[in-house]
This record gives C-alpha cells, structure tokens and sequence, in this order.
C-alpha cells in the first residue's frame, strides 16, 4: 500500500503565509506540490516518461495551466457549464511557467515532460500565476525528473518609490512595475514586466529586488526537497558520434560559405542546399547514419561556426556590427477606409497594424477567476506563413501568436488615453508581411503609428528592439536587433519596448541556465541607444495623433444618475430605440450610468445626447424648452420634451385670445415652443405656451 504522508514547510515571505506541501497529494505523478500563498493554492505536477523520444530532434515539455471555476465559488458559463478550452490568460500562464523551466532541463534530454498547474483555490489577493510558477518549481524539486537547480519566481512592484514582493491585485493596480521574474539563486531566466514609462534604475533595481525573493522562497522549496525529495533518476540524453560530428566540423568553411549571407531567403536557401549535400556525403561514409541524429549535429555545426566567425570578425553574418539595426522604414496611413493604419519594416522584418475604433459595446469582458475586466484595448497578433516563405495549414492562433499579441498590448497599454479622455474601445491588429527577427517589437512600432494615424491621442510614440546574447568562455557579446538565426542560434532573446521617456515592457527568454543582472544591465544600455534611433523613424513618419479619421465613429461619454437609468432605457427600450430611430445614434449604458453615444456624424450624436440629457434633466418652473405633441384633445395636449418626458398643455395656456377647441389649432406631431409652469411633488409638468411675463413664476 502506498504510504502518504503530508510534508509541509511554511515561512513568511513579504508578509504572507507560503506553504509548499507534498506526499499526500496525486502520488502517481513524478512530483506533485500543493503550493498555497495566503489563501490562493495551486496544485502542479509534474511527469516524465520513462524512455526518451531518440528520434525528434526537440526537448518534448508541454507545460498546462487550468483555473477552475470553483476556486471563487462560480459555476461556469455556457451550454456546458464545465471548463472548455483554455482562455488567452491560462495560454500566457502557461507559457509564463514554460519559458521560466525550459532552460533548466539537461542538454539532450528527449524524454517527454509534462507539467500540469491546476488552481484549486484564489483568494482574490494574490495573483495564481507566481503560486503555480513557484509549485512548478518545487514539484520538479521534489520528484526524480534531472533539473541540477532550483529555481523560484516573483512579481515585484513599485509604488511611491518602494518596491512590493508579491503585491496583491490591488497593488498591482497602483504599481508604476508590473515585473515577474524567475530564476536561480544567482541568475536569471526570464522576465515579463509591463512599466509606466520607467527608467532603467527603477527595473535593475526591481531585478536586484526580486533575486532576493527568489531567494528566500528557494529556501522553503530546498527544505521540501530534503524531507521528500526523491533521487535524480538517470537518464539518457543525446550525443553526437565524435567520428561523424568531426566529419561535418571538416566542411567548416562550406559552413562558413552559406551561412555568411546578408539576405535570409539567399542564406537559407544556400544552407538547405548544403545540408542536403552533406547527408548524401555521410552516407556513404556512415551508411547507418541517423537522419533526426544528423539534424542536430548539422545545427550544432552552425551554431559552432557562427559564434566563431562572430568572434574572429567582430561582426554578423550580414555584415553588421554588434549594436547596429538593420534599416528601418516606417509610413503612416497605409490604407483607405480604415480608422488608422501604420507599416514598420526593419530589414527583412516587415508589420502592417491597423486601427478600428468602436464603442462600450465592443469591449471584451475577460471572465477569469481574478477580478472581473473589461478591456477597451485590444492588440492582436497575427504570423501568416507566408510571412516566413512557408505553406503551413491555418488553425487559428498558436500559443506563440497570443503570447506575442500579449506582449505589444503590454507595451503600449500604459500610453492608452482613459476612457474620461477617449471613450473609445481600441482594437489593434498587426499582420507580420515578412519574418525575420522580433516580429513582436516591429508590431509595437507599426501598432504605435496606426493608433496615432487613428487620431487616438497617445502622448508619446512607443518603440521595441530584440537584444541577443553569444556567451564565450571570457566574453558575452551583447548583440543589437536580432535576427531569426541569431535568435535560434544565440543564447537570449530579450526584448526592451518604450518611450522617450523610459520602459514600457521587457520580455527575457534564454537558452542558458541563467543571465546576471549585470548583463542585462548592459543590454538594456545597448536597446536605449537603438530604441532612439527607431523611435525618430517613427516620429518622421506621423509626429503626433491626427484628428480623427471621417471613417470613425464619433462617440461622447455621458453620465446618467442610476436612478434616472429606467427613464432613459424607456418600458421594453422604447426610448433608446427611438432616438437611435431619429438621430442614427446608438446609445451603451453601463450598470454604474456611464453611457456611451455613438454615431457616424458629430450631429447625429449631439442630437442623441441633448435628448439623453433632457430626459435626465429636471426642468426648473419658468424655463422655456422645444416639445413636440404627442397628443391632442379638445381641451388639453400631451406634448413630450424628450423621448418619454412629456406633460400637460392646457387649452388656456395656449393663446391669450380663446380657443374653441386645441384640435383646430394644434395636430400630433407638430414642434411647438413651451416654458414650464407647474411642477408638482412627483415631478408631473404643466407647461403653457402663452408669452411668458416677468411676474409669472
């Protein structure tokens, strides 16, 4: 029978309770944590197959990430009332906790893992990506699968010049940082951090910050590990027969020859070629050559090959030096009809984003088991397989493509005008037309020109740029605007957006087991200097917002009293319907009264909301108003100042002369002029016609 024990450690870390339990829990599994962090737990697991897969030529981890409706007490919605297929916010978890255990896993290692994060509990408080990421950490920690170190991650903010570890939803909110790290006790593997235009001290010091954190919760995951750990299993991972690897480093200078090509379509096509050429040739000479074997030893070759030309020239394979940007090209206005519209290029990497502007309507509402959102920006990210010169089936975005997405919306968020200043809902979408190196950074600048030719009023353009990293025995070499290869073959991707003004979004991955501090210190020098540069590209194509465009909605932000919200809808939406009717204008209105007026002209909308606020209005006795009759009797009219606010109209207060009846002088439909004369308790209105004298009150 097997033996379950609960093996709990418990600390305090930034004034929280954090556990870490296991033994007792999914048993059947390599490891398995239940990580709790005041009351939001995380259940993560981890396994590995017992033999590895010798004939792909990739590390097999799938990392998954679940929140379940019945952490915060919800039902799900829906026909099926059950958890479907992940949302965008579980993908970007999920790829959060990828990106930040990759690294870790020996060199070779074919054996498939899986790792499942499921959040069983939240409070409301603290954010379940650091609880699953941290239980992801310790599972791997406790169970036999081969990472040789521990690893632990944390959110850090800044607010009125003080750092927070692991603030909560609410600090969150009010942080100038939104900066999640993960790493050794020594180093960095990844970062994803939004900012308020922030200077680099304030984040080499949130970094700084952060190492400290992960150092105190590696503590608690290290204790775990040595009351319940298991033995490292041995495993078989992949190495190159010297024989035949020494057979490819001979035909170094054929390497050389093909993969020292400025244009990426003449450098692959020159690559292909060889590889070809060289699998026939071993052959023969290995007739029982492995083609997934032979795969990774040829990429080995060109990664060899590369980082030494590299270090022999001081240059790249296209000729430039280590800090300079390809050439740069960007316009504004690219396309008719739309709302905004804007094209970045950056040597062969080339985005198209476009602008649509719409109402309340149109927001999204993200139902996630954190707080309840409505989005009003939107940016979307879209890697057609052309854009790579590749024929590849459609089906819908990848994880990537979110991921992507995500990180330009992160980018440019925090220069989004509020809804007070542009009532609008903004959705952004950047279609990659070429592909080589750092679409996401290309797609934030194309995504900064569009939204200023949409006339949305952000104050400041906002640039990207990819920075790399070659690591040598007795140098790092920081590399400036990355390329595809340099990116595949390299040892960071590292990715710095902003302004003139500071730092906006960070995103680090590496394929090394971790980057200083001081490095990326010295990389985020390096991307300042470029980001200048693109940035005056950016601004001599569109140097502020236009007015808006004619093919836009006009849209007006009223405020209408909660109580008054009835009168305005009208019984069944008669009202809203009517002056949507007359005017063309459609009217949003929230819960909390914000309404949103929408119309194709700026008449049609100034229409609808003179008669929104007339119906909200309160009209004082004695004041004079347009109304139009609805009704007519012999002896009194029913006439109405806005839709569903009407009054009384005697038949004496019509003209000083009598009148027989008020149908030979009044017909539905007609415009009169009126003042108010009477008003009771309940708001009822007497209105008169008659010429109003200064002693009438």
């Amino acid at each position: 029978m097997i033996e379950r024990r609960r093996i709990e450690v418990t600390g305090t870390i930034a004034g929280k309770k954090v556990t870490f339990q296991s033994g007792f829990l999914a048993l059947q599994a390599n490891g398995a944590v239940l990580a709790r962090f005041g009351d939001t737990v995380a259940l993560s697991t981890v396994l590995m197959s017992s033999e590895p897969k010798l004939d792909i030529d990739f590390f097999p981890l799938t990392v998954d990430y679940e929140e379940k409706s019945y952490a915060v007490g919800k039902i799900p919605g829906g026909f099926f009332k059950k958890e479907g297929r992940p949302t965008d916010a579980e993908i970007l978890k999920a790829r959060l906790i990828d990106r930040s255990i990759r690294p870790m896993f020996p060199d070779g290692m074919r054996n498939e893992v899986q790792v499942l994060n499921m959040i069983l509990a939240a409070d409301m408080e603290n954010p379940p990506d650091i609880v699953a990421l941290n239980g992801t950490a310790a599972a791997l920690a406790v169970s036999d699968i081969p990472i040789p170190e521990l690893i632990a991650g944390v959110r850090v903010g800044y607010i009125d010049g003080q750092y927070v570890l692991n603030p909560t939803f609410e600090e969150i909110s009010e942080s100038q940082l939104d900066l999640v790290v993960a790493g050794t006790r020594e180093s960095i593997v990844m970062i994803e951090a939004g900012a308020a235009e922030v200077d680099k001290e304030v984040l080499i010091g949130g970094l700084k910050f952060a190492q400290d954190g992960i150092r105190q919760i590696i503590d608690l995951i290290e204790e775990l590990k040595e009351k319940v750990g298991r033995p490292k299993a041995e495993i078989t991972v992949v190495t190159f027969p010297e024989e035949q690897l020494d057979f490819l480093r001979n035909h170094e200078d054929r390497f050389r020859a093909a993969l020292i090509t400025p244009v990426k379509q003449e450098r692959e096509k020159a690559v292909s070629e060889l590889k070809k050429a060289l699998f026939q040739e071993m052959l023969e000479v290995f007739p029982d050559l492995d083609e997934a074997m032979f795969n990774l030893m040829f990429g080995e070759v060109e990664k060899e090959v590369v980082r030494a030309y590299m270090k022999s020239t001081r240059k790249r394979v296209d000729g430039r030096a280590f800090d300079e940007i390809r050439p740069l090209y960007a316009e504004s206005n690219v396309l008719p009809k739309v709302h905004g519209s804007g094209l970045f290029i950056r040597g062969q990497t080339q985005v198209l984003s476009t602008v649509t502007l719409g109402s309340f309507s149109d927001v999204q509402f993200i139902d996630a088991i954190g707080l309840e959102e409505f989005k009003r920006f939107m940016h979307q990210y879209d890697f057609p397989p052309f854009s790579t010169g590749e024929i590849k089936p459609r089906r819908g975005p990848s994880r990537r493509e979110i991921g992507h997405g995500a990180l330009v919306e992160r980018a440019l968020s925090y220069l989004i005008p509020s809804e007070e200043v542009f009532p609008y809902t903004i959705r952004v979408v950047s279609e990659v037309l070429e592909s080589n190196g750092s679409t996401s950074m290309a797609s934030t600048c194309a995504s900064s020109i569009a939204l200023m030719s949409a006339g949305v009023p952000i104050a400041r353009h906002v640039g990207g740029i990819a920075m790399g990293l070659v690591e040598y025995d007795d140098e790092n070499v920081v590399l400036t605007d990355i390329q595809g290869l340099e990116d595949h073959l390299g040892d960071m991707d590292f990715k710095v957006a902003g302004t003139r003004d500071g730092i906006t979004a960070l995103q680090l991955d590496v394929k090394v087991k971790g980057i200083s501090v001081d490095t990326l210190d010295k990389a985020i020098d390096q991307a300042e200097v470029a980001r200048s540069k693109i940035l005056d590209v950016l601004y001599d194509a569109i140097p502020s917002p236009r007015p808006l465009s004619e093919t836009a909605p006009r849209i007006v932000k009223i405020e209408i009293p909660v109580d008054k919200i009835g009168e305005v809808i009208g019984p069944g939406g008669r009202n809203v319907k009517r002056i949507t009717q007359e005017t063309g204008a459609s009217i949003d209105i929230r819960e909390d009264g914000v309404a949103f007026v929408k119309g194709l002209t700026d008449e049609s909308v100034n229409m609808a909301k003179q008669q929104v606020e007339m119906i909200v209005k309160d009209p004082e006795v004695g004041e004079e108003l347009t109304a139009r009759v609805v009704r007519v009797t012999p002896s009194y009219a029913i006439v109405e100042i806005a839709p569903g606010k009407t009054g009384l109209l005697h038949v004496s207060e019509v003209s000083e002369t009598r009148i027989r009846s008020l149908e030979d002088v009044l017909s539905v439909g007609q415009t009169i002029k009126v003042w108010v004369k009477e008003k009771d308790g309940e708001g009822r209105l007497r209105f008169s016609a008659k010429e109003k004298k200064s002693e009438t009150h």
